[in-house]
């Protein structure tokens, strides 16, 4: 019997550069949204990644 995965849809978490390509911008910008605030982000096993929630409300694409 076979049991059926559902599809995880894309990665949970974005590098900075990946996040930067994405919404456009320069790396350095994203840099300074997190100092600043306004982008979220965290570490995770000591590197610093974006949540990919995070992204869909910087491109206004919805909730947190």
């Amino acid at each position: 019997m076979q049991k059926k995965m559902p599809d995880a849809g894309g990665p949970a978490f974005y590098s900075p550069a990946d996040a930067a390509w994405i919404l456009g911008v320069d790396l350095n910008s994203i840099h300074r949204a997190i100092r600043i605030g306004e982008l979220r982000a965290e570490r995770r096993r000591s590197r610093l990644v974006i949540p990919a929630s995070e992204l869909r409300r910087a491109l206004g694409g919805g909730a947190r």
